[in-house]
């Protein structure tokens, strides 16, 4: 397994960051593997697919960019520069496309884990990547930013809180299950790769969510700053949680649109921030649900979670015309 060692101080003073481009990559990675985890990532896969597909056959050094970048066991270094704190996609992308060609080069044989073709032996492939990286942005990723936005914010309210609850281990450990793990000792488990381990005590630690499910990866600037970049927990990554059109004429959209997120426990600062309604709208909601008996209401240390009732899960998978379980 590869596994980083640090000190207390260290891991007190991590933090969680949004990165636009960590973002895009993931959805570059998830339009690679062309395969989603829900419906939400399989319905925008058929919107997307197709055009991502076209652009990489007019492009065929790109395309081969792109296969050599993502190894089995290694992504390239450059096409995932190290997220910092309030960075703007612009100069994020600016550090893909700052990166040397003989660096470049020197990472994709990395990920390839053996010789680099003929055909990217050249001095355009930050370049490439850099161009790549921004259609994404703007075709797949910047249009819903602002809701990717709430969610990732959501993600981070709850693991937040869940560090004041359970402590930092209990955090680590769920980041991307069976992947991170601390270990004791100092030791925190970031990934099952049998890879020489790492200290890190003293230089910045950074942990970033992303909507996409299945995706994450690790990065580095050597000494000065490290990342682990994980998949959005459970509801919070969605984007299938539609309305039923009848479910949202009976409740009315905004209501309705509250019970289903529900499914899985929420707070009402992570409904806030998932659905953009005020905080006093969603708690007008939750009161009229818990008053119907759709929603039920309890505590997880200092939190007060929601979460739907039976009677709730009847009324959601009514709308949707089957029934499901939720665990």
């Amino acid at each position: 397994m590869g596994w980083w060692e640090l000190n207390a101080d260290t891991l007190a003073r991590s933090r969680f960051v949004l990165s636009p481009l960590a973002e895009t990559f993931a959805c570059l990675k998830l339009l690679h593997a062309g395969e989603g985890a829900h419906p939400g990532e399989q319905e925008w896969l058929r919107a997307l697919l197709p055009r991502y597909r076209a652009r990489l056959a007019a492009d065929p050094v790109t395309a081969r960019v792109v296969r050599a970048g993502l190894g089995r066991e290694w992504i390239a270094d450059f096409l995932t520069p190290t997220p910092r704190a309030g960075e703007p996609f612009a100069a994020e992308v600016a550090r893909v496309r700052s990166v040397s060609p003989a660096a470049a080069r020197a990472q994709l044989r990395v990920s390839l884990a053996g010789p680099l073709p003929a055909d990217l032996d050249r001095d355009d492939l930050p370049e490439r990547a850099a161009v790549l990286l921004e259609w994404v942005w703007e075709s797949a990723v910047r249009p819903s930013w602002e809701r990717r936005r709430r969610v990732l914010e959501a993600d981070v309210t709850a693991r937040t809180a869940r560090v004041s609850q359970g402590g930092w281990a209990s955090v680590l450990d769920s980041l991307r299950p069976g992947g991170t793990r601390w270990l004791g000792e100092n030791r925190f488990q970031v990934n099952l790769h049998e890879y020489p381990p790492r200290e890190i005590s003293g230089a910045e630690l950074l942990f970033v969510p992303v909507t996409p499910q299945r995706q994450g990866w690790v990065a580095w600037e050597e000494g000065v700053r490290y990342a682990v970049v994980y998949p959005c927990a459970g509801v919070l990554a969605g984007d299938g949680h539609a309305v039923p059109a009848g479910l949202g004429a009976l409740l009315g959209p905004a209501r309705a649109g509250v019970l289903v997120l529900l499914g899985s426990p929420l707070s009402t600062s992570q409904l806030t921030a998932v659905t953009g309604q005020g905080l006093g709208s969603v708690g007008r909601h939750l009161k009229v649900l818990r008053e119907a008996g759709l929603v039920a209401r309890r505590r997880a240390g200092r939190s007060v979670l929601y979460v739907r009732t039976p009677a709730g899960d009847v009324l959601v998978e009514a709308g949707h015309g089957g029934v499901t379980r939720r665990s």
